[in-house]
Parts: C-alpha cells; sequence; structure tokens
C-alpha cells in the first residue's frame, strides 16, 4: 500500500482518506454516485488525485466504476463481510490466547478508561462509540504485546465496518456491545482466557446475525450477484455531502 507523501500524492491521499472514511462510515451508503468534477471542485484538487483515489478504493472494492455510467459506491457484499470478520476473529483470538499474566497495569487502567467513556457515549452518537470500540480491540491486542498487528486487521476490514455500522443502526444498540466488551474485559483480568476467548468469539459473530437482519430491512444495500448495476441515487445525494466538511474517521487506518 502506498504510504502518504506530499505534493500531488499527498493530494490523493487527503481525497482518499475522506472518501473512505465516508464510504465506511456509511455516510456514502451503497449505490451513492461520485462525481469526479464536484469532488474536485469542493476540494480545490484537479481531477488527477481524484481518479488516482478513486483507483485505490475500487481496489478496496469500495467503489466500483460502471463504464458510460459513472463511480458508484458498491453494495455490500456478504461474502467480503464474512471473509473480513473470519480474518479479524482469527487474529484477535490469536493475541488474546498469548497473553501474559501478570498484565501490565498502565494497559489495564487504559482498558478501564476506554470501557468507562463507552459508557458514557449517548445513543445515538456511533462516531465517538466506534472510536473507542477501535480503541478496545487494539488495547486487547496490546495486552499481549501485539498492538501493531491491529493496523493488518484494520486495513482488512472496511467491509466488515460497512456492515457494523449498519447493523448498530438497523439491528443492535451499542450499548449491547460495550457490555459485551466489559465482560471480556473482566474474563482476562480474571485470568481465564478460556471464558474471555468463548466471550470474545461471541461478541466478534454478532455481526452475522445483525446483517442478516439488516438485508431483510435494507436489501437495496446489498449485492446478490456481485455483479449488479447500481441503482442511480439523486445526484445531490453526492452533492449536499459535499457541503460539510468530513469528521475525521475513526475506522480508517489506512494510508494510501
Amino acid at each position: 500500500m502506498p504510504t502518504k507523501e506530499s505534493g500531488p500524492k499527498n493530494a490523493r491521499y487527503r481525497v482518499f482518506q475522506q472518501l473512505r472514511a465516508r464510504i465506511v462510515s456509511m455516510n456514502l451508503p451503497p449505490g451513492t454516485p461520485i462525481s469526479e468534477n464536484e469532488l474536485a471542485t469542493r476540494m480545490g484538487v484537479s481531477r488527477t488525485p481524484i481518479r488516482e483515489a478513486l483507483l485505490l478504493l475500487a481496489e478496496e472494492g469500495l467503489v466500483e466504476v460502471f463504464p458510460k455510467i459513472g463511480t458508484f459506491v458498491t453494495r455490500l457484499d456478504v461474502a467480503q463481510i464474512k471473509e473480513a470478520q473470519f480474518l479479524r476473529e482469527s487474529v484477535e483470538i490469536a493475541s488474546l490466547r498469548s497473553i501474559a499474566f501478570p498484565l501490565e497495569a498502565e494497559l489495564v487502567d487504559e482498558v478501564w478508561a476506554n470501557l468507562r467513556a463507552q459508557a458514557d457515549v449517548p445513543r445515538g452518537d456511533l462516531a465517538t462509540f466506534f472510536e473507542l470500540d477501535e480503541a478496545f480491540h487494539r488495547s486487547i491486542m496490546g495486552l499481549a504485546g501485539h498492538a501493531a498487528s491491529w493496523a493488518t486487521v484494520a486495513a482488512a476490514k472496511s467491509h466488515l465496518d460497512r456492515a457494523r455500522v449498519l447493523g448498530i443502526q438497523e439491528v443492535s444498540e451499542h450499548r449491547i456491545f460495550y457490555e459485551q466488551h466489559l465482560e471480556v474485559f473482566e474474563a482476562i483480568v480474571a485470568e481465564d482466557l478460556d471464558s474471555a476467548e468463548r466471550l470474545l468469539r461471541d461478541h466478534l459473530r454478532v455481526i452475522f446475525s445483525d446483517i442478516e437482519a439488516a438485508e431483510k430491512v435494507r436489501p437495496e444495500l446489498f449485492n446478490k450477484t456481485g455483479t449488479e448495476r447500481p441503482e442511480l441515487r439523486p445526484a445531490y445525494f453526492f452533492a449536499e455531502w459535499l457541503r460539510y466538511e468530513p469528521r475525521a474517521d475513526v475506522l480508517n487506518n489506512q494510508q494510501p
């Protein structure tokens, strides 16, 4: 994956980061058209970094180019979501099983502080909750000395993250996930890694029931065949999004 650089490549990086953040957070839902001209005007860059950023997003499977039609945010693909979940679970469980005791007190305090913050997140504040959620899982891997491996997980789970956002929007309350986080960490602190593993697996697999329920509620957001052409969403949808400065997205750890 290319790294952040100066000049035109930095413009590409900025466009990529902002678009990826909006797509992963579902602020740009599946099927939304991406206008190169409007994006270039809004961000004050030429169309070259726009196109380069869109190519990177296409490589990640977050946008798709339809010749003579346009570029669109891809629909959710259940197979991709399951593959990303498999990778995430494999890495996180392996990391959990390698935790050695006693735990480092400073790291334990960090996780408790994170959990207190999760408990205080207002209903509907998904951006803040996901920021804390990411930090929690990264910290749990840090307890085993594998915090750096979180970047590998984060880079591979953009499709999973979109599904997670949709699941909370349409199916589950984020309070449920806080309670699951708490149970996992209490088991770790009690040095009961068998229980912690079981609880963590159950927690990470909630996505399966969530996407099944979400697909029934919002079937238009899912790709049934993997080759469907998008329904043309109104162009004003993208134009309205361009009016707002994108918030730094906590689900995004990519640096093209």
